[in-house]
């Protein structure tokens, strides 16, 4: 079937067209390009396992090696500690054998970093080992993750508790 229009009408039907199908593909090919990668994520997942793992057993070697040497921790209750020992001595005295930590399902978001390694965004919760009378509240955090090699390293955290 041929269309036999006026080398106007043929324009203004022609035109629209492409403009919708080049819309279409220009937000396909975006929302391909800000999706993040599959292994990123379940990278990020499995690294995250690793340190609630290590984290609710007190495994203060491998929290250490995950831990960024110039980690920044940023706690909007207790503030700012920018000192690894010091951090690991807190997690030494309050939350070995005491608290444990929740991630809720499904929660976590992981958008890369180029050249640098990845963001994780995630709800989280706390559970004090010996007060089991209430249940704590989800709270936001962010760890900001480096790759250096083949390791992954938390070099900033955010956590976020205030309601």
């Amino acid at each position: 079937m041929q269309l036999n229009l006026p080398m106007n009408k043929t324009v203004n039907i022609i035109l629209p067209a492409i403009a919708i199908a080049a819309l279409v593909m220009t937000s396909f090919t975006n929302n391909i390009n800000t999706l993040p990668s599959t292994t990123l994520y379940d990278t990020i997942v499995a690294m995250d396992a690793a340190w609630e793992d290590a984290y609710d057993n007190c495994k203060m070697d491998v929290m250490a090696d995950i831990l960024s040497k110039d980690m920044e921790f940023y706690h909007d209750q207790g503030g700012l500690n920018t000192s690894h020992e010091q951090l690991m001595l807190a997690l030494k005295n309050n939350i070995c054998g005491k608290v444990t930590r929740e991630l809720k399902a499904g929660s976590i978001e992981v958008s890369p970093v180029p050249g640098y390694g990845a963001v994780e965004i995630g709800m989280h919760r706390f559970h004090n080992i010996n007060d089991t009378s209430h249940e704590s509240r989800y709270a936001r955090f962010v760890h900001i993750w480096k790759r250096e090699g083949k390791k992954w390293r938390i070099t900033r955290a955010i956590s976020l508790h205030a309601s």
